[in-house]
């Protein structure tokens, strides 16, 4: 049997080092609501692809440094 596979991020993280960026900014820069960045900060969401390469674009990096994806509990 394979290991679940999950879609992680560094959204939190990202959001501090973007000298503390709200969810609602980066809602607007991504063209998303507020909710939808809450739910996939929080992993009850996996965003489209569309949706991930534009969260990262929105912090300015590539899309490997915010996402990851990995047997759940792996660091």
């Amino acid at each position: 049997m394979a290991d679940k596979k999950t879609i992680s991020n560094k959204i939190r993280e990202r959001r501090f080092f973007a000298g503390e960026m709200s969810q609602q900014q980066l809602a607007d820069k991504a063209g998303v609501s507020r909710q939808t960045i809450v739910a996939i900060e929080g992993n009850k969401y996996s965003p489209s692809l569309e949706l991930a390469f534009r969260i990262a674009d929105a912090f300015g990096v590539q899309i490997g440094e915010v996402f990851e994806y990995g047997n759940k509990g792996a660091e």
